[in-house]
Protein backbone atom coordinates (compact mmCIF):
# COMPACT_ATOMS: atom_id res chain seq x y z
CA UNK A 1 0.00 0.00 0.00
CA UNK A 2 2.72 2.19 1.39
CA UNK A 3 4.15 1.43 -2.21
CA UNK A 4 1.46 3.46 -4.40
CA UNK A 5 1.95 6.50 -1.78
CA UNK A 6 6.17 6.23 -2.49
CA UNK A 7 5.44 5.79 -6.46
CA UNK A 8 3.66 9.19 -6.94
CA UNK A 9 6.07 11.22 -4.93
CA UNK A 10 8.73 10.10 -7.17
CA UNK A 11 6.91 11.29 -10.11
CA UNK A 12 5.76 14.46 -9.15
CA UNK A 13 9.10 16.05 -8.05
CA UNK A 14 10.74 19.14 -8.71
CA UNK A 15 12.62 17.91 -11.92
CA UNK A 16 9.43 16.88 -13.04
CA UNK A 17 7.92 20.74 -13.11
CA UNK A 18 5.76 20.22 -9.80
CA UNK A 19 6.20 22.37 -6.58
CA UNK A 20 4.14 22.71 -3.83
CA UNK A 21 3.06 26.35 -3.08
CA UNK A 22 0.82 27.64 -0.74
CA UNK A 23 -1.14 30.44 -0.27
CA UNK A 24 0.13 33.35 1.45
CA UNK A 25 -1.45 34.35 5.31
CA UNK A 26 -2.92 37.14 4.24
CA UNK A 27 -4.89 35.80 1.52
CA UNK A 28 -5.90 32.81 3.98
CA UNK A 29 -6.77 35.10 6.74
CA UNK A 30 -9.16 36.97 4.63
CA UNK A 31 -10.83 34.13 3.12
CA UNK A 32 -11.40 32.79 6.96
CA UNK A 33 -12.63 36.18 7.64
CA UNK A 34 -15.48 36.16 4.37
CA UNK A 35 -16.21 32.94 5.80
CA UNK A 36 -16.85 33.90 9.42
CA UNK A 37 -18.62 36.96 8.20
CA UNK A 38 -21.26 34.84 6.30
CA UNK A 39 -22.44 32.69 9.25
CA UNK A 40 -22.47 36.01 11.38
CA UNK A 41 -24.54 37.89 9.20
CA UNK A 42 -26.53 35.24 9.01
CA UNK A 43 -26.78 34.85 12.62
CA UNK A 44 -27.51 38.70 12.98
CA UNK A 45 -30.15 38.44 10.55
CA UNK A 46 -31.71 35.67 11.77
CA UNK A 47 -31.90 37.31 15.21
CA UNK A 48 -33.16 40.58 14.15
CA UNK A 49 -35.86 38.91 12.55
CA UNK A 50 -36.88 36.92 15.63
CA UNK A 51 -37.25 40.33 17.27
CA UNK A 52 -39.18 41.92 14.76
CA UNK A 53 -41.26 38.59 14.95
CA UNK A 54 -41.46 39.20 19.24
CA UNK A 55 -42.47 42.82 18.86
CA UNK A 56 -44.99 42.20 16.42
CA UNK A 57 -46.49 39.59 18.65
CA UNK A 58 -45.79 41.31 21.52
CA UNK A 59 -48.04 43.90 20.49
CA UNK A 60 -50.60 41.61 19.19
CA UNK A 61 -51.31 39.52 22.28
CA UNK A 62 -51.17 43.36 24.46
CA UNK A 63 -54.18 44.42 22.27
CA UNK A 64 -55.72 40.71 22.38
CA UNK A 65 -55.69 41.17 26.46
CA UNK A 66 -57.15 44.45 25.89
CA UNK A 67 -60.11 43.42 23.83
CA UNK A 68 -60.53 40.33 26.43
CA UNK A 69 -60.74 42.86 29.56
CA UNK A 70 -63.39 45.04 27.56
CA UNK A 71 -65.51 41.52 27.14
CA UNK A 72 -64.83 40.30 30.33
CA UNK A 73 -66.24 43.01 32.67
CA UNK A 74 -65.50 44.29 36.13
CA UNK A 75 -68.85 43.18 38.20
CA UNK A 76 -67.92 39.96 40.35
CA UNK A 77 -70.91 38.22 38.73
CA UNK A 78 -69.99 39.35 35.32
CA UNK A 79 -69.47 35.61 34.14
CA UNK A 80 -73.58 34.96 35.31
CA UNK A 81 -74.85 37.63 33.24
CA UNK A 82 -72.42 37.65 30.56
CA UNK A 83 -73.92 37.29 27.24
CA UNK A 84 -73.36 34.24 24.99
CA UNK A 85 -71.36 36.25 22.31
CA UNK A 86 -69.27 37.67 24.64
CA UNK A 87 -68.73 34.57 26.14
CA UNK A 88 -67.36 33.05 22.70
CA UNK A 89 -65.28 36.12 22.44
CA UNK A 90 -63.51 35.51 25.49
CA UNK A 91 -63.05 31.86 24.80
CA UNK A 92 -61.56 33.18 21.33
CA UNK A 93 -59.21 35.99 23.10
CA UNK A 94 -58.02 33.42 25.72
CA UNK A 95 -56.91 30.98 23.12
CA UNK A 96 -55.46 33.84 20.98
CA UNK A 97 -53.53 35.33 24.20
CA UNK A 98 -52.71 31.37 25.05
CA UNK A 99 -50.64 30.59 21.78
CA UNK A 100 -49.39 34.34 21.51
CA UNK A 101 -47.95 33.93 25.01
CA UNK A 102 -46.40 30.60 23.87
CA UNK A 103 -45.25 31.50 20.83
CA UNK A 104 -43.33 35.11 22.77
CA UNK A 105 -41.55 31.73 25.04
CA UNK A 106 -39.82 30.08 22.30
CA UNK A 107 -39.06 33.36 20.49
CA UNK A 108 -37.04 34.41 23.55
CA UNK A 109 -35.80 31.08 24.10
CA UNK A 110 -34.62 31.13 20.03
CA UNK A 111 -33.46 34.29 20.41
CA UNK A 112 -31.12 33.31 23.51
CA UNK A 113 -29.65 30.30 21.64
CA UNK A 114 -28.83 32.52 18.14
CA UNK A 115 -27.19 35.36 20.90
CA UNK A 116 -25.61 32.46 22.33
CA UNK A 117 -24.12 31.10 18.70
CA UNK A 118 -23.24 34.65 17.89
CA UNK A 119 -21.43 35.12 20.87
CA UNK A 120 -19.90 32.08 20.50
CA UNK A 121 -18.50 32.54 16.92
CA UNK A 122 -17.36 35.98 17.79
CA UNK A 123 -15.04 34.63 20.91
CA UNK A 124 -13.57 31.58 18.92
CA UNK A 125 -13.11 33.56 15.69
CA UNK A 126 -11.67 37.10 16.84
CA UNK A 127 -14.77 38.10 14.26
CA UNK A 128 -14.77 42.47 14.21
Amino acid sequence: MFRVFFRSLTHETPANNYSFRARSIDRDAETDHRRVASVMGALEAAIREAEDERSGLKQRVDDALARAAVTFGNGSDEYIEREPLDDRHQSLFSSQISNGERRLSELNGIISHLQFLKTAARNRFRYS
